[in-house]
């Protein structure tokens, strides 16, 4: 039996600890006693250390890539159906629950180690996120941590928890669509993907009869349109088993149990982690506004008794002046607007301000020559404006990836010879495409030119290194390809 890989400090044995659980939980449901779980789960352990630590190490040595991997827990998890899986070669499947053994012989396994764009919808969708949205999809969704818990863990604004969260499940969702849409089927599942697409994205909108009757027999249909559709609850079932497979349910339903024991009965946090950050941001415009009120009416009762004591020459005035001289008599609801904007106007989870022409500008000078762009399909797609942009000899290589009559999907990569702490990369259509979205940069369009920032997360690139993003966007009649790529103001040779 190996044994549990060394931490290698305070941080990483925290995060042992945390994983450990969830992996003994798994394999415990994958096997007929606690001696072979516990064993399957110390192999399972060493192996997923292994796989991650060799993928950041990689990803160390290549910077400005990043590699294709799953955040740590479900890395794990995915382990213990591979250890499982070669236990079941090796003679020792007995060991094994014998629903799982069945499993492992059947075709339903092999779509997670086969091709990938056979695999699971879900699984795919998970991997292609950048780890640290991942891992806030996964453990508020799945691990079912209270909110407040996964955002102290990921080092998010408490503020933003809710709003981060709902980005992340939008960036799922649109990694999902396009894998959905890279997926060999055959006709008849392609002529329902449009549709699927329009009848997830709302929660009001009722499935037509021919497309439900689809969905119940196409399980790679039916798998897309769980991850698609956010509303309605279904999305923690489909990223556990998407991404675990067998038993996929069951380990769902032990992690909420679980943390409900870690949380205690009747706790908010267990069952409605986003209606407690609502209520606690609530609680303190109450708490805001409230204080307005009293100091609004302090000042009307004050300029009341002035107004009526007597002999007093400014009641004289008062009386006399009529209502173009009344403004030294406030009330509350004269009090409450001028107050307002400075006590309820949310700041932007992007730390874009609006220039005077509503184009949001990161360093709120309003400029309208430079338009900064608002995130978009991205958790922290924070415009970057921290650093100073060093003018850079680039290369570019512009990529289609998938087009269909009216829209299409690309990549950029740009290489650029300087290092970087901050970067924006421009380009213009020929034939008058719109970007409709985009990962792992902001997005600002101004008729044909289009300008990508760098996220937070992704902004410093080293010499001689590469910036990858990607972007949806829609056509008409013609589709050429771009032209005139500048990286932060300088012009870029095509690969």
């Amino acid at each position: 039996m190996p044994d549990l890989p060394t931490p290698k400090d305070a941080a990483e044995a925290a995060l042992f600890s945390e994983c450990w659980d969830a992996v003994l939980s798994y394999a415990d449901l994958c096997t007929s006693g606690s001696t072979a779980a516990n064993q399957l789960a110390r192999e399972a352990f060493a192996l997923g250390i292994r796989e991650a630590r060799a993928a950041e190490d990689g990803t160390a040595r290549n910077a400005g890539r990043r590699s294709s991997r799953l955040p740590r827990i479900p890395l794990l998890l995915t382990a213990v159906r591979t250890t499982a899986a070669a236990w079941e070669a090796q003679g020792q499947g007995h060991k094994l629950d014998p629903d799982l053994r069945l499993w492992l012989n059947s075709g339903k396994a092999a779509r997670y180690v086969g091709p990938p764009l056979s695999r699971p919808i879900a699984l795919r969708g998970l991997r292609d996120m950048q780890e640290p949205d991942a891992a806030l999809l996964w453990l508020a969704e799945v691990e079912a941590l209270p909110l407040h818990a996964v955002v102290r863990r990921q080092g998010l604004d408490p503020t933003a928890a809710v709003e981060e969260l709902n980005e992340v499940r939008g960036l799922f969702r649109d990694r999902c669509h396009r894998n959905h849409l890279d997926t060999p089927m055959d006709a008849e599942c392609r002529s329902y993907v449009r549709l699927l697409d329009a009848v997830t994205r709302s929660p009001a909108a009722d499935t037509p009869a021919d497309l439900s009757r689809h969905l119940a027999t196409c399980v790679e249909c039916a798998e897309a349109a769980a991850c698609l559709r956010l509303h309605g609850g279904g999305l923690p079932a489909a990223l556990a088993q998407g991404v675990i497979g067998w038993g996929g349910l069951a380990y769902l339903e032990r992690r909420r149990r679980a943390a409900e024991v870690r949380l205690g009965p009747g706790r908010p946090d267990t069952s409605d982690p986003e209606g407690a950050a609502e209520r606690a941001a609530a609680s303190k415009a109450r708490v805001r506004r409230n204080a307005l009120l009293t100091a609004a009416v302090l000042v009307s009762g004050l300029a009341l008794a002035v107004s009526m004591m007597p002999g007093d020459s400014g009641g004289d005035t008062i009386a006399k002046s009529g209502p173009t001289d009344s403004s030294p008599v406030a009330g509350p609801a004269s009090a409450l607007p001028s107050a307002s904007p400075s006590t309820s106007a949310a700041p932007s989870s992007s730390g874009l301000v609006p220039s005077a022409d509503g184009t949001p500008s990161a360093d709120g000078t309003g400029a309208a020559s430079k338009p900064d762009p608002e995130p978009q399909g991205t958790s922290s797609s924070t415009a970057g404006a921290g650093g100073s942009e060093s003018e850079a000899a680039c290369e570019v290589r512009y990529d289609l990836v998938n087009q269909w009559p009216d829209g299409f999907q690309a990549t950029v990569t740009v290489t650029t010879a300087d290092a970087l702490d901050s970067w924006r990369v421009a380009w213009s259509f020929r034939d008058g495409q719109r970007v409709d979205q985009m990962w792992d940069a902001s997005l600002a369009q101004n008729g044909s030119r289009v300008t990508a920032t760098a996220a937070d997360y992704n902004r410093t690139v080293s010499a001689n290194g590469t910036l990858t993003f990607g972007f949806l966007a829609s056509w008409q009649k013609k589709n050429s390809a771009p032209y005139a790529f500048a990286l932060n103001g300088k012009t870029c040779t095509a690969s």
